[in-house]
């Protein structure tokens, strides 16, 4: 059996720029990766099957994203003439549905770089990354393994590095559409472009963001309209705006604050009202994922 991490992410800022010819959404983000998320243990079957264990969560295997990946990825290993087992997957849940913290993203792109190795398939890193932008915007980032810089539609990644921070993520309880969310309206789509280079003006390429840079680049578009439809989740940033600026995570309904000490943190994480769960988590520059499955590669 092969168990694996599939890790949070948060979104330190979020520019819509404009809706695209294809209907999708031309954006800039900032990806952190963070030292908490999801886990997945995968064993090798004798037939062909791909079952799913999916504990309580509440998605029909055909649409579960982590079943879609597994279908996938052995299809691409059949086009090379490779003859697949099936495989049992249980997918142990932590990380809140619709929260904009890139649960389902991360659970198939863990999917697709554990099945490569269990499957010794060998496929590439670039061929994975195709194969979760066919799945969703958000799988390159996790099947790339690095905080990172994002254009077009999210799949145009740069490694970067930020500096160590402390993370209190809040979860108020409901769930945001992502697809309601960029369909609807009211939506902002005209920010205006920055650069990489402006993010990082007046630091040397290697030296990770500061907080001070992080902060002045930081907001979400969607987080308006978001509030809008869902006032907990107004509720739930307003709360923590006490202790730090705070704000929303991608397209979903998750806020969260940075701290510059985990006791900080832990101490916001204390006082969260009854109603909210939350969670506290590192910045991280590299994924779980990739650091253990490197340390398995090298013991073969």
């Amino acid at each position: 059996m092969l168990k694996l991490p599939a890790p949070a992410k948060l979104n330190l800022t979020l520019r819509i720029l404009g809706r695209r010819a294809d209907g999708y959404h031309e954006l800039q983000t900032l990806f952190q990766l963070l030292d908490y998320g999801d886990e997945l243990e995968f064993s090798a079957r004798a037939d062909d099957v791909i079952s799913v264990d999916a504990g309580e969560l509440d998605v029909a295997e055909r649409d579960n994203l982590v079943y879609r990946a597994a279908l996938l990825l052995r299809k691409e290993a059949k086009l090379a003439g490779e003859k697949l087992p099936g495989a049992h997957i249980r997918l142990i849940k932590k990380l809140p549905h619709g929260g904009g913290i890139g649960g389902g993203s991360s659970d198939a792109a863990t999917t697709l770089l554990g099945l490569n190795h269990l499957w010794r398939c060998n496929l590439p890193m670039d061929t994975l990354a195709e194969l979760g932008r066919q799945l969703g915007a958000d799988i390159p980032l996790f099947v790339r393994g690095h905080t990172a810089w994002a254009e077009g539609v999210g799949e145009k990644l740069t490694p970067v590095i930020t500096e160590k921070r402390h993370y209190l993520v809040v979860s108020p309880g409901c769930e945001v559409s992502t697809a309601k969310i960029f369909h609807d309206s009211r939506l902002t789509r005209d920010s205006v472009a920055i650069t990489l280079a402006a993010l990082r003006e007046g630091q040397l390429t290697e030296t990770p963001l500061s907080s001070e840079k992080l902060e002045a680049f930081s907001g979400n578009d969607c987080q308006a309209l978001v509030e809008s439809l869902h006032p907990e989740v107004r509720d739930a940033r307003e709360w923590l705006e006490q202790f730090a600026p705070a704000q929303l995570t991608g397209t979903g309904s998750c806020v969260f604050t940075a701290f510059q000490t985990e006791q900080a943190a832990k101490s916001a994480l204390a006082r969260l009202p009854r109603k909210w769960q939350g969670f506290i988590a590192n910045g991280i520059q590299v994924s779980p994922v990739h650091q253990k499955l490197a340390k398995l590669t090298s013991r073969d």
